[in-house]
């Protein structure tokens, strides 16, 4: 073996070591919440695969922006993508042991159910350690400048932001509750302030990592171009995640509609702080 791919395997091995802590720090609240090792015995196998199948994409595009190292193919994302899910899987499994939630003795898709479904907030952890824990502000900026370049990754990371926050609320019962207390005008402002909050965290008190958007734009264009957007794929994937976690099973339209503004409010947020720190 030469030295450059000794340097090479030693590198990569050390991004492994700090996506296995960026995967516990980043799922540490799901592996802790009674909800989702409920919802882990219980959820459809169809509906676990449907998880796992639809983040693998949203993985492979986080790998290419913020991934281990980085990649110049899709095959190099994708494999990146599969190994933060293999870290997220690795790290679930000790802690929910060490935390009483799994063992031997269980059944073995009780098991997998509630492994599985941490892999995802897992390795999304995984594949930001090295934006997070890592890289210097001058490689972040960088980073940004190059993403900053097109509107769909825009998008795309609000819709990453969205889908990490949300996957730590919706499992909650919390979620149900306040819908069910909140009338039409409390539902209306609800989704007034998740636009306001969304669109003042990325735009209006300069927070560090603030975008800067070309002079002469309007407050209204940034709305329409990117806040809207945004608010709109946050609701899809509050929606998504409460059918993947059962949540909307047997809800009238009214009900459905009041549990997705409740948890829109926080992948609202999540949205736009991904614009910030990612």
């Amino acid at each position: 073996m030469t030295r450059k791919s000794r340097d090479e395997n030693r590198r990569f091995a050390i991004a492994l070591a700090r996506g296995g802590g960026g995967a516990v720090v980043f799922s540490l609240p799901l592996l802790m919440t009674a909800e989702m090792w409920e919802i882990g015995t219980t959820i459809p196998p169809g509906r676990l695969l449907l998880l796992l199948v639809a983040s693998f994409p949203l993985l492979a595009s986080l790998s290419h922006m913020a991934g281990f190292e980085d990649t110049n193919s899709l095959l190099d994302d994708a494999v990146d993508a599969a190994v933060a899910l293999g870290i997220g899987l690795v790290a679930a499994v000790p802690l929910l042991w060490l935390f009483g939630v799994i063992d031997a003795a269980m059944p073995l898709h009780e098991i997998v159910g509630k492994v599985t479904l941490q892999s995802v907030p897992g390795a999304i952890g995984a594949l930001l350690a090295r934006s997070q824990l890592h890289e210097s502000d001058e490689d972040q900026a960088e980073e940004r400048r190059r993403r900053e370049s097109s509107y769909a990754a825009e998008l795309f990371t609000m819709l990453i932001g969205s889908l990490f926050l949300a996957l730590n609320i919706a499992p909650t019962e919390e979620v149900t509750t306040i819908a069910g207390r909140l009338s039409e005008w409390q539902l209306l402002g609800l989704m007034a302030v998740s636009l306001l909050i969304m669109h003042g965290f990325v735009y209006g008190v300069e927070f560090r990592g603030q975008a800067r958007p070309p002079e002469g734009t309007s407050v209204l264009s940034l709305a329409i171009r990117f806040t809207a957007p945004g608010y709109v794929l946050g609701l899809l994937i509050s929606l998504l995640v409460l059918w993947v976690f059962g949540r909307t099973q047997g809800l009238a339209p009214e009900p459905l509609v009041a549990i997705v503004l409740v948890l829109g409010l926080p992948a609202a947020i999540g949205a736009a702080a991904a614009r910030l720190i990612l």
